[in-house]
């Protein structure tokens, strides 16, 4: 695949702020998000939405940070750093999402805006534990699409935000489409859940066209973190400047090559891993 520039040595990157939630066992979250900056050779700035307590088996609970605390980092950030994209994952709460979504508008940061915006609306961890408030799907829909440069649910999260239950190519394009018309400038569904094939097809959606992202589907039981990957991923290539279809193949490739290098961790799922990338520096 081909790989975004790296900054020479010494010289400041390209940098990316991720506004999510922790992930005490590594494999998903902010930890996650950090590790693909990183190897996408990106600065990684970061704004603690929550603290979760979990590991590879699951989430049993989590502390949501004061919703000015999570604005505040965010503000400072990009008055100082500066960042050429930033993405969400788990924000928790309505309060921390209009907090997020004020603080956003305010800097330049969403659609139509200097800084895009990846919105990754984490719903539930992959085992089903809940990461947000109930009655704060109503904030993701009318508050964070509306100012998202694009939007990457699960299949859960779809069904979650838009009543859809994706089963097929028809369905998902209901989907995407549903996604589209909350406000978001692009809408992805992913098919890495839909296991009807071998292989999976993502598909992203601007009101006007549907493009197709396909790749091998990797049979692997280590899929912790896949989500935050590819939204990472796909900020990186946004802080680049890249085109929104442009950076999502880029996303596309990264997270099928971290899903081939994941590993076992624990006693339940372990993450998909971009430690591959040093496998190749090495070569």
């Amino acid at each position: 695949m081909k790989m975004l520039p790296l900054t020479p040595s010494g010289q400041t990157p390209v940098r990316a702020l991720t506004i999510a939630g922790t992930d005490s066992g590594g494999g998903a979250g902010i930890q996650a998000d950090s590790r693909t900056m990183a190897l996408c050779g990106v600065h990684a700035c970061v704004a603690v939405a929550a603290v979760t307590v979990q590991n590879s088996v699951g989430v049993s609970g989590f502390h949501e940070i004061p919703p000015q605390i999570v604005a505040d980092q965010v503000r400072s950030v990009v008055s100082d750093i500066g960042v050429g994209a930033a993405k969400t994952g788990m924000l928790a709460s309505t309060a921390i999402i209009e907090a997020v979504a004020q603080v956003c508008t305010e800097v330049g940061i969403g659609r139509d805006q200097p800084i895009p915006l990846v919105v990754d609306p984490v719903c539930a961890s992959m085992h089903g534990d809940p990461l947000l408030h109930e009655e704060a799907l109503g904030a993701v829909r009318g508050t964070l699409f509306p100012i998202a440069t694009i939007v990457t649910p699960n299949l859960d999260e779809v069904r979650l935000i838009t009543g859809i239950d994706v089963v097929d190519d028809t369905t998902a394009r209901k989907a995407a489409e549903a996604l589209h018309g909350l406000g978001a400038q692009w809408a992805v569904v992913k098919g890495g859940h839909l296991r009807t094939s071998s292989s999976s097809t993502d598909l992203l959606f601007d009101g006007d066209q549907f493009l197709e992202f396909t790749a091998p589907r990797i049979d692997t039981g280590n899929d912790h973190g896949g989500g935050d990957t590819l939204a990472a991923a796909l900020a990186c290539a946004l802080a680049h400047g890249y085109s929104v279809p442009d950076a999502f193949a880029f996303a596309k490739e990264w997270v099928t090559k971290c899903l081939e290098a994941a590993y076992d961790l624990g006693a339940g799922h372990g993450p998909v891993s971009p430690l591959w990338r040093l496998e190749e520096g090495q070569r």
